[in-house]
């Protein structure tokens, strides 16, 4: 039995120790997404794919291997696209990087109400919210929500639709 009260110290030091590890992400900052670009991939009468090109900047001072992000785009306050991205990436400490988002739209749901609003106007300035969570695969915090608001120019977006692309 001598054994015995020389595992309770060793074992709480060792739940102490794993604590605190786990706990170095327990009070991270919300990394700042920001859409910068839309481009059209192909539209039918039916759907839209997009290429939507994201930056992201991490304000913390620790690299955040992110495994995917669940998102909801807005643009002029209705919902353009939601999901998932599955790609993983990792944000360094104190840096930012940039990925690329595949959205599918539905016309009618989506795209179509964008292009009555503007009502034969210009498709510049679009303003959108992007809002969703970052899935983190380190650490206790393993989902960090984040929100952003913007504007966008879905002109160039448009370029490869009219020249007839599919």
């Amino acid at each position: 039995m001598p054994k015995m009260p020389l595992l309770r110290p060793a074992a709480a030091l060792t739940a102490l120790l794993a604590f605190a590890a786990c706990t170095g992400l327990g009070d991270l900052q919300t990394p700042q997404l920001e859409v910068l670009g839309v481009q059209m991939l192909s539209t039918d009468m039916f759907a839209q794919r997009f290429v939507v090109r994201m930056h992201v900047q991490n304000p913390n001072d620790i690299e955040l291997p992110v495994k995917g992000i669940d998102y909801t785009l807005l643009l002029m306050g209705d919902l353009f696209a939601e999901g998932k991205t599955n790609e993983p990436f990792v944000l360094p400490a104190l840096g930012e990087a940039e990925f690329d988002m595949t959205v599918t739209t539905n016309f009618v749901s989506s795209f179509g109400r964008l292009l009555s609003r503007v009502g034969g106007g210009k498709l510049e300035d679009i303003e959108y919210e992007l809002a969703g969570t970052l899935l983190v695969d380190k650490g206790m915090v393993r989902k960090i929500p984040f929100n952003k608001r913007g504007t966008l120019d879905f002109t160039r977006a448009l370029e490869k639709a009219k020249s007839g692309a599919t």
